[in-house]
């Protein structure tokens, strides 16, 4: 068993969603186990009780800890001795949930891994981010590309000067799988994904950009200034945005661009960004995560593989690495990364030992106020036909 440094066990994990027919859940609960630092003991699976408690033997979760609602599962866990009872909640439903989970766990002591978006929108990130600052729990957003090792490997070397002072971010995620209604056959992942009432004001932007945002403010640390969006909608009678480009002002003079799409042909998940220094430029793409490019003027190309014990390869970047090189390590393994470095500060708090609540290497509750801001800055930006409004929140961190 794990020994999770001076706790001596398991991290105990309750799940909220993942039951029968989702995705993301079943991702969640692969991704918290992987190192063997964490045990899947209770669940509330589904919004349906009956659907809920028929998915716990999916996830080897005994019928006492099958819940049927979120707010079951926190009562009763609650008034189990400390010894048995969670220590955190994973919260993989529906963007329009995420809130009010989220918040009850946090009132409840519990420490959170949510899904990203954090919330519905500006006003519910910002108010759940005040409940987090009240609390001493632990609150990760689960922006699972942050996890990737040359992510890290990347953001080490930009943060400590060798692409020297960054001018150019040009990041985008470019998927086809919406390029038909297909909200309209009931796949439901597109039913909810494109409905205003569940997905939020955007939908492309809300879903992917966001990560495509969060990547190039993750690796850079560069402080966005002002935005400038247009978003549009080319499937004729859908609620929410289909594609959409975002020009990102930077607080140092830098420029960014944020392209995403659901409506091209061919693509599934490319995220793929390239970061322009007055030193060098590195380029990543995600579906071939264990590669990077660096390239310097009248210098060869350099390309970057993901290999732990290699010289190139820095603190930040081995840390995230699991296997020798030449062994492919991608979603689930950088999924598992934004859980185990979180599991350190829930370590640390349940041992009474010191933890940063601020500047943490996953992603926190401030990336998903940002994440917030930058929706709802991008929708009222393409609603004014490209007006430029300022994106840096107070919450903004490097």
């Amino acid at each position: 068993m794990a020994t999770n440094g001076g706790l001596n066990r398991k991290l105990r994990m309750g799940l909220v969603g993942g039951g029968q027919g989702a995705f993301i859940g079943r991702v969640h609960a692969t991704a918290a186990v992987l190192d063997n630092r964490a045990a899947l003991v209770a669940g509330a699976l589904s919004s349906d009780p009956a659907r809920a408690k028929a998915s716990a033997p999916d996830y080897d979760i005994g019928p006492s800890r099958a819940y049927g609602s979120y707010q079951e599962m926190l009562h009763a866990e609650s008034a189990l001795p400390a010894d048995q009872r969670i220590d955190f909640v994973s919260v993989t439903t529906p963007n329009h949930t995420h809130y009010a989970i989220a918040k009850a766990a946090v009132e409840a002591g519990f420490n959170v891994i949510c899904d990203k978006p954090m919330t519905f929108d500006l006003a519910q990130a910002e108010d759940l981010a005040a409940t987090v600052d009240r609390s001493n729990v632990v609150f990760a957003l689960t922006h699972n590309y942050t996890g990737y090792p040359l992510v890290r490997q990347a953001r080490e070397m930009i943060l400590g000067g060798e692409l020297g002072e960054i001018n150019a971010i040009r990041s985008n995620y470019i998927q086809g799988w919406l390029r038909s209604r297909l909200e309209l056959s009931d796949q439901k992942q597109a039913s909810w994904r494109t409905d205003p009432h569940k997905s939020g004001a955007a939908g492309c932007f809300g879903d992917i950009a966001t990560h495509a945002y969060n990547l190039a403010r993750y690796m850079t640390g560069l402080i966005p200034e002002s935005v400038s969006c247009h978003l549009k909608v080319f499937e004729a009678g859908r609620a929410l945005d289909d594609y959409g480009t975002a020009v990102i002002r930077f607080a140092n003079g830098g420029l960014g661009t944020v392209t995403a799409s659901q409506i091209s042909h061919g693509r599934e998940n490319d995220l793929f960004i390239e970061i322009d220094g007055t030193k060098g430029s590195i380029q990543w793409r995600q579906e071939e995560p264990n590669i990077m490019i660096f390239r310097q003027n009248g210098q060869p190309h350099k390309m970057y593989t993901r290999d732990p014990n290699a010289p190139h390869m820095s603190s930040w970047g081995k840390a995230a690495c699991r296997l020798p090189s030449g062994h492919p390590e991608a979603f689930l393994e950088a999924f598992a990364n934004v859980y185990r470095f979180a599991y350190d500060d829930m370590v640390a708090r349940a041992t009474g030992a010191a933890w940063d609540r601020t500047n943490t290497i996953y992603p926190n509750v401030n990336d998903g106020v940002e994440g917030m801001f930058f929706i709802q800055q991008c929708v009222a930006s393409s609603r004014e036909n490209g007006a430029w409004l300022p994106l840096k929140h107070s919450r903004a961190r490097r």
